[in-house]
């Protein structure tokens, strides 16, 4: 427990910026299954093209010019170009392995199959084609230095004792940076109107005039942007991600955007908490045991409302 003490602020500030990190590309998970009903377990592959983009950039430049409003600004690239390659790529996604099974009334369980191979077939073409490809570069100019050297352009910050990199900062500002604009957008503009009635209730959306292949376009474009920055972000702090921000979106309740939020942040935060108690090495066991918890007493997660159950 004394451990847990020393280390709270420190365990604090990783966890929300892990955190943010998970909330992002939990918002994917969560956008897709609100309105299809469907869990898009190729979402995962769509954070690792746009991670992929992003990397490529990074390589493609001398990190030690950076600096100040140079370092903010290449940031700002690495989200741009990363959002555009994942919420391009989620939208061929779409059109690909779910749309023709959508008009042809198939099975969600077809669907399910659907998102399954596309995220084998996905895995498989970065693994064998692209990433020996493009990045077999030499040790010395490889992922992780030309991460590390990114990072250290970062400076810290001194709260009286506690001595953090502003980095960590700058990944929680932008992760609740994304989330406001999308809050507003799904509910605050026309599209997310739409997005909200045909998650309600699809067949009177269509009477109301809502175009459904247009919105589920949109749904998966948003999902992929913000799986997008969640890669730029991404770029500061390598973490093993796994099926974590799948597991961020069910415990703070899946098809719920709020939801996504808050579980990216109690996930991120449980697991340094459980760290500084337990040892490094329970990090994952302290996250998943406390998932199982919640869903034995809460199955629908700890907000519980979908997207389809808000008032349009």
């Amino acid at each position: 427990m004394s451990s847990f003490i020393d280390q709270f602020w420190p365990s604090t500030i990783d966890g929300l910026s892990l955190g943010a990190i998970y909330a992002l590309i939990a918002l994917g998970y969560t956008m897709v299954y609100g309105v299809l009903r469907l869990i898009n377990f190729a979402h995962s592959e769509i954070f690792m093209i746009g991670t992929v983009a992003a990397l490529a950039v990074l390589i493609g430049i001398d990190t030690q010019l950076l600096g100040g409003f140079t370092l903010i600004g290449m940031l700002l690239l690495l989200a741009v170009v990363a959002g555009v390659f994942s919420g391009g790529s989620a939208v061929a996604l779409e059109y690909v392995a779910y749309r023709p099974l959508r008009r042809h009334g198939a099975s969600r369980l077809a669907a399910l199959i659907s998102a399954i191979g596309a995220s084998i077939f996905l895995q498989q073409l970065f693994a064998r084609v692209i990433i020996p490809e493009y990045f077999n570069l030499p040790e010395e100019k490889g992922a992780l230095p030309i991460q590390h050297q990114f990072v250290e352009r970062f400076n810290v910050v001194a709260i009286g004792d506690f001595v953090v990199s502003n980095d960590k900062f700058v990944i929680i500002v932008g992760g609740i940076a994304m989330m406001v604009v999308l809050d507003l957008i799904v509910n605050r503009t026309r599209l997310g109107r739409g997005i909200r009635a045909t998650a309600q209730d699809p067949e009177t959306a269509v009477l109301m005039g809502v175009n459904i292949d247009r919105i589920v376009t949109a749904t998966f474009l948003i999902g992929g942007v913000m799986a997008g920055v969640a890669a730029a972000l991404y770029m500061m702090r390598f973490e093993e991600l796994s099926i974590k921000a799948f597991t961020a979106a069910v415990l703070g309740g899946i098809g719920n955007l709020r939801g996504a939020l808050l579980g990216g942040f109690v996930l991120g935060l449980l697991e340094f908490y459980g760290s500084s108690i337990f040892g490094s090495e329970w990090r994952d066991v302290v996250a998943f045991s406390i998932l199982v918890l919640v869903l034995m007493f809460r199955p629908t997660g700890i907000l519980g409302e979908s997207l389809q159950q808000a008032r349009a």
